[in-house]
């Protein structure tokens, strides 16, 4: 013990007796630190994102079908991962709930969908369209008002060409399209409106609506569950905008960020982008490109506002522009285009403008809760399906609010996402051979196709005859109700028993995550589920591995840090233990073994590096302590996901502290035992002979 305390004693004296230790010490610090820092950021960060994929869709694991090809990737986009249908999800929910950690089992598939939406006169058309129909209560002064729409916008479009016709080659435009426009803007024909209006309808609609191309078409995708289970399972779900889908009721709520992005008209759109990079990240429009270009586009964007407005409202739209920008101009494109003419100095100003006095005269959003929206899907078979679809609101997850990863899904309920994916329930497959039977329907397999359907076999093709079909009798007598799926009902045993792509698990304590999927996979085995169980972070994609990634970065710039600290540290020692062959030799000859010498050089870098490694770990650890206080703005979008929020408030991650004792310890004593060794190796005569 004497002996050690000796040894310690020395390595204390000898730590900052040379300009080799204190750059030794140095390195070892910046290592200690870049370790702690990030390693504690990264478990945070991991931390943050497991929060974000447990909260929102994925759960803490999902389970799927074994037998599918692929595996769950839940935030993958347009790459829908290929999975076998669970035939029935009502036979696997009673099993995975009876593990006693196991919260909520959510039914889950993904999908995507199309919606075409018309362009802007087409809309207005349809608006003109059912006010002239019969049965139709609007005022007169509606219908008056949607036909001079109507007429402003083909006045439009006619001044549009115009201005085209002088800059394009000759030839460029359709003769004929222009005398359709000759006519639709006349007199005669709106005097003939009102006498015949869906044959003025129609030829509005096949040649004039197609010369305005701002149709869309907008791609979801979207989460098919049971809602009413969802938003009790996922709390971090709120609605925004219309109200829940009742229980049981077909519908789907889009997701706030999709509604704003794809749903929202685009000037305005534009502007708040200006706006949120203004007010909440600190930028200027005269410094970044990027908001520069937004204001380009919307200075040169303004038709999609003109055609909104009626003669009525662009009187009014004119008169406002006038008056804030103090202009006599009267044409509205130009006053939008100077109005959208905005700078650092006066953007909140016309922003406030914007939607206290310009808004109200147009539809901000092509699409209100409430609205039915046609969504065509194609089924696992590849066939186009369809389904009209009341969309009743819209949702965010809380601290996820501008994500474009959480928010880039829409929800739809189970029934809905049944239909448009092509599932066949058992009921229906029973159904249909029935039907098969009574038809005599004979199947006729592909490879003998040729020779049974012209073989002359009289088993597969026969003669049919023409028959007049008495409804009444076929139905016996009964009516045929058409049945409106938005408005019906199921019960929970319905939108149970059926198909879904996988399922969802919510834990009550996700520190038991490892050993609960060992028990659900236990169970499904046990019971025949045919069931596969895994984590949240496999679910999660390219998502889940980027924390693995990341992990493997920094161990490799740390570990490049400590080899080169390594080969540094070990020049260094065999300097400094050249510098001392006269004490060395001297302590040998005055009775020091040579393994006292080696415990010497070796205790004297361990001190050193712990030393250093201390002061490094402590500075690392008040960093990330400051860090945890003030917290690290999100700098995009995407590490909202990241984050779980907009900012990170990182743990100081003690794990990270002991490994990097651990590497320290490690790589100290690794540089320092070839110069210990040299030092056992130095004799009196060599101290003498260096003295001389």
């Amino acid at each position: 013990m004497s002996s050690f305390l000796l040894l310690l004693q020395i390595s204390f004296r000898n730590i900052f007796s040379s300009f080799l230790n204190v750059v030794i010490g140095l390195i070892i610090l910046v290592g200690t630190l870049f370790f702690v820092v990030g390693g504690s950021l990264l478990a945070s960060i991991d931390k943050g994102m497991s929060r974000s994929i447990i909260g929102s869709i994925g759960g803490d694991a999902q389970v799927y079908q074994a037998s599918s090809k692929d595996s769950p990737a839940i935030f993958e986009g347009w790459q829908i991962p290929d999975l076998d249908p669970i035939p029935d999800f009502s036979k696997i929910k009673g099993p995975l709930l009876s593990n006693p950690n196991v919260k909520s089992v959510v039914p889950e598939g993904i999908n995507t969908a199309i919606v075409v939406y018309g362009n802007t006169i087409d809309q207005i058309l349809e608006k003109l369209r059912k006010a002239v129909s019969p049965g139709s209560k609007q005022p007169r002064e509606k219908v008056e008002s949607l036909k001079a729409h109507v007429r402003q916008m083909v006045s439009v479009i006619q001044t549009d060409m115009a201005k085209l016709d002088k800059v394009a080659s000759k030839g460029s435009f359709d003769p004929d399209a222009a005398k359709d426009l000759t006519k639709a803007s006349s007199s005669e024909f709106w005097k003939g409106f009102d006498r015949d209006p869906f044959n003025h309808l129609e030829f509005l609609e096949n040649k004039i609506a197609y010369l305005i191309p701002d149709s869309d078409q907008i791609f979801l995708s979207y989460v098919g569950t049971d809602l009413d289970v969802f938003a009790k399972a996922f709390d971090r779900m709120q609605i925004v905008d219309g109200t829940a889908v009742p229980p049981g009721h077909r519908g789907m709520l889009l997701s706030k960020y999709v509604y704003e992005e794809m749903f929202k008209l685009k000037s305005a759109h534009r502007l708040d982008k200006i706006h949120e990079a203004l007010t909440e990240k600190g930028k200027k429009i005269a410094q970044d490109p990027d908001l520069q270009d937004l204001v380009k586009q919307n200075k040169l964007q303004t038709r999609e506002i003109v055609l909104q407005l009626d003669p009525l409202s662009s009187q009014k739209a004119v008169s406002l522009l006038q008056n804030n920008l103090g202009l006599k101009e009267t044409d509205l494109p130009k006053l939008l285009s100077a109005f959208f003419d905005t700078d650092d100095a006066n953007f909140e100003g016309r922003y406030k403008v914007f939607y206290d006095q310009l808004a109200p005269l147009v539809e901000l959003y092509r699409l209100k809760p409430g609205e039915t929206l046609t969504i065509k899907a194609y089924t696992k078979s590849g066939v186009v399906s369809a389904v009209n679809i009341k969309i009743y609101g819209t949702f965010q997850f809380k601290g996820l609010e501008k994500s474009d990863v959480a928010g880039g899904m829409s929800l739809m309920d189970i029934m809905s996402f049944r239909d448009l994916y092509g599932y066949v329930t058992p009921e229906k497959m029973a159904e249909t051979k029935s039907l098969e039977k009574e038809a005599g329907v004979k199947f006729v397999a592909r490879d003998n196709a040729e020779a049974d359907l012209f073989g002359g076999s009289s088993s597969v093709v026969q003669e049919t005859t023409q028959k007049k079909i008495n409804d009444k009798a076929e139905l016996g007598g009964a009516k045929v109700k058409r049945v409106n799926l938005t408005e019906q009902v199921y019960s929970t045993e319905e939108m149970e028993k059926g198909v879904a792509m996988g399922a969802a698990i919510l834990l009550k304590d996700s520190s038991k995550l490892k050993l609960t999927m060992k028990e659900l996979q236990e169970i499904s085995d046990r019971q025949g589920l045919g069931l596969k169980v895994i984590d949240w972070q496999t679910a999660a994609g390219y998502l889940g591995k980027f924390i693995l990634v990341s992990k493997i970065i920094l161990y490799l710039a740390t570990a490049i840090i400590f080899v080169v600290a390594l080969v540094i540290i070990n020049n260094a020692m065999v300097m400094a233990t050249l510098q001392r062959v006269r004490e060395i030799g001297t302590m040998r000859a005055i009775g020091a073994r040579k393994g006292f010498v080696l415990g010497m050089v070796l205790t004297e870098t361990v001190v050193l590096g712990l030393a250093f490694g201390t002061v490094g770990a402590a500075l690392g650890s008040a960093f990330v302590l400051w860090l945890s206080r003030h917290g690290i703005g999100a700098f995009n979008d995407a590490f909202y996901f990241f984050f779980s929020g907009p900012r990170l408030y990182p743990d100081l991650s003690i794990g990270s502290l002991v490994m990097a004792f651990i590497v320290v310890v490690m790589v100290t004593c690794i540089s320092a035992l070839y110069p210990a060794l040299m030092a056992t190796r130095v004799s009196p005569i060599q101290a003498m002979a260096s003295d001389d």
